[in-house]
């Protein structure tokens, strides 16, 4: 498999982008890699990148959006920050990825059992760890069950997840508000901006309605 063109790039509207994701995931459960070269793609991308779709998901180890929906170099831009939440910085990379680079998605990819929605939920404070968290505030009180405080703690991984889910969305909230770039692209449908959810057990991605 070769690296994306400037032309094959053009080629991608953003549903066959959304669906190329869904179909990397899918090989990656069935453990049926794409046959690439990743140092032919090394080469191939010396002079230029076309990447199909930004991807902005959490740091954690055990979700690398490469591996995950089986993409090889120049594929996708990859924003990663505990919590997957955005900032001025992190939409300033997304609107370089979509106005100039030509990426036909936005992805928001939360996580089960998210450490960084656990420190939220448990209220941490850890240096620069505690501003952080408190990005990810707004989506612990976004869900309002159960409302007995001794559950809505990092023990109870319902909640957890939950929360997780809520802070996707609100991101991509976020990403509209802020973003006049983005907003106008999936306005004009250059782009399409969407959600999912990857579960730590069984690296199924579940994609969230758009």
């Amino acid at each position: 498999m070769k690296a994306h063109t400037k032309e094959t790039q053009a080629s991608i509207t953003p549903d066959v982008a959304v669906q190329m994701l869904k179909e990397g995931n899918a090989r990656f459960l069935n453990n049926s890699k794409a046959d690439r070269d990743l140092l032919e793609q090394v080469k191939d991308t010396t002079n230029g990148q076309y990447p199909f779709a930004t991807i902005l998901s959490c740091i954690d180890s055990r979700v690398s959006s490469e591996l995950i929906f089986d993409q090889g170099i120049g594929d996708i831009f990859s924003a990663r920050v505990a919590g997957n939440f955005v900032n001025e910085d992190i939409l300033g990379s997304m609107e370089f990825a979509c106005k100039l680079a030509g990426t036909k998605v936005v992805l928001v990819l939360g996580h089960t059992s998210c450490g960084a929605v656990k420190g939220a939920c448990d209220d941490a404070k850890l240096g620069n760890l505690t501003a952080l968290l408190s990005k990810i505030k707004p989506a612990v009180e976004g869900v309002t069950e159960p409302s007995d405080p001794s559950k809505r703690t990092s023990k109870n991984i319902d909640f957890v997840n939950e929360v997780a889910v809520k802070n996707v969305h609100l991101t991509i909230d976020n990403i509209r508000k802020q973003s006049e770039v983005l907003r106008e692209m999936e306005e004009n449908k250059e782009i399409i901006i969407i959600g999912g959810m990857y579960d730590i057990n069984d690296g199924k991605v579940t994609f969230f309605d758009n």
